[in-house]
């Protein structure tokens, strides 16, 4: 089939890279001049199957209230309100039950255990190279609350088969040695050793490489307007070059894939929730992360890249603001500082900011979408990077008709169907940003 890909992220560069390896003709379109210059630009870095967890969790509203009054939260809502990010803020409410929890957390492993999976398989198979590590990644517990918090999440890795490590602050030392100067200040840790790190812009910029010398047509700085259907299909993307036609399409523009699904009656309830990170040059090789190391407290990553290290986290609810707030990047400053002082020189940090494609329940959508030829591959909020491969991979395989790897039912648009909330998803009414 002639299948075109509306996206140039780590999401629609790897669905382009399997849609082509299953024998289909692929064009993917988008507005910038190259590859993942957006959202998969310099995010965290890691790729961490056994820590993908939702947003929404018990406790979340009580720990909302309280994160308000800290000089370094982890979640920031701006006080303009609209209805688009009141019903998606609803929305997620409603999945910070206990139940809840434990469904969407299970999906969301078993996408990313497959992802991390067939990652391997693709480095194997091409030898494609992105400042990668396979050495784990340590959360890290400042406090006996949240040592005692991650029973919850230690039940998943059990049930789901995740290998994990819960270590001591001198095992927290041992693995990333790097800590020994903060070692007071650590509860506790649960390692992955199974998660791996990287750079996600170097990824997907190498993978577009192998897939236009593989015959796929990358069509860059072409602006993506709307999509017209016909008699229960797709019939042509219309661009600022004029229509393409094609046999399928697939949606994965993250957070803009609402304003190109509403107009179609899809009312995707994916929501822009903005992150933040830092990348600062090691200075002090001996006091640098081996690895990830996850800040549970401030919600930060701090990983290695090379001889960089990469500080990301923190979700700020403000619609499609792109501005770079000086406090934000304080917030990532104290975080390394506090556990790896002295490892970069925060002198050269180079601060970036990247809108997040979050679902209420945290689980991306992956799939089919109501019109017949019409497929979905967005909403991965902040795991984008650890879900692109095996999401591109999922996605290839229902578009080609083949049976998936995975159990998929559960990661599409017709879950939404199945709980009854059609026509009140976060793309209705989503604003188009200038």
């Amino acid at each position: 089939m002639k299948v075109v890909v509306l996206g140039a992220g780590v999401i629609g560069v790897t669905s382009a890279w399997y849609l082509a390896q299953a024998g289909h003709e692929v064009t993917v379109i988008d507005r910038q001049p190259a590859a993942a210059l957006e959202t998969s630009f310099a995010n965290a870095g890691e790729i961490s199957p056994g820590y993908s967890s939702p947003w929404a969790a018990p406790g979340i509203p009580l720990k909302a209230l309280k994160w308000m009054f800290m000089e370094h939260a982890p979640l920031i809502i701006q006080p303009r309100m609209d209805w688009t990010k009141l019903s998606w803020m609803a929305r997620m409410l409603m999945n910070c039950t206990a139940e809840a929890y434990a469904v969407n957390k299970s999906r969301m492993v078993r996408l990313a255990e497959y992802s991390r999976d067939c990652l391997i398989d693709l480095r194997a198979e091409t030898g494609i190279s992105y400042d990668e590590r396979t050495q784990g990644t340590l959360q890290l517990f400042r406090t006996e609350k949240q040592v005692a918090a991650a029973a919850k999440d230690i039940a998943v890795l059990k049930a789901d088969g995740v290998p994990f490590e819960v270590l001591d602050a001198d095992q927290c030392v041992a693995a990333e040695p790097g800590l020994a100067a903060a070692k007071g200040k650590i509860a506790g840790g649960l390692r992955l050793p199974g998660d791996e790190t990287g750079d996600c812009f170097k990824f997907t910029a190498r993978l577009s490489d192998m897939a236009a010398a593989a015959g796929v047509t990358f069509r860059y700085g072409v602006g993506i307007e709307r999509l017209e259907a016909e008699a229960g299909r797709i019939v042509a993307v219309h661009t600022s070059e004029g229509r393409v036609t094609a046999d399928s399409f697939v949606v994965a523009l993250g957070s803009y894939s609402p304003i190109l699904a509403a107009p179609l009656g899809i009312k995707l309830p994916v929501y822009p929730v903005k992150g933040y990170s830092i990348t600062v040059p090691v200075v002090d090789e001996a006091r640098a992360p081996v690895s990830t190391v996850m800040d549970e407290t401030h919600k930060i990553a701090i990983t290695r890249l090379g001889d960089r290290i990469r500080v990301g986290g923190m979700a700020e609810i403000a619609g499609f603001d792109m501005s770079l707030s000086p406090k934000r990047q304080a917030t990532l400053t104290h975080s390394v500082e506090d556990l790896f002082g002295g490892a970069g020189d925060q002198g050269r940090a180079q601060f970036w900011c990247g809108l997040r494609p979050m679902t209420p329940d945290g689980t991306p959508v992956v799939g089919r979408s109501p019109i017949q030829n019409l497929f979905l591959n967005t909403g991965h909020g902040t795991l984008g990077w650890t879900m692109a491969a095996g999401s591109g991979r999922v996605l290839a395989d229902i578009v080609s008709g083949r049976r998936t790897a995975i159990e998929s039912a559960d990661l599409g648009y017709a879950r939404y169907l199945r709980e009854g909330r059609k026509g009140r998803g976060a793309g209705a009414g989503m604003p188009v940003p200038a």
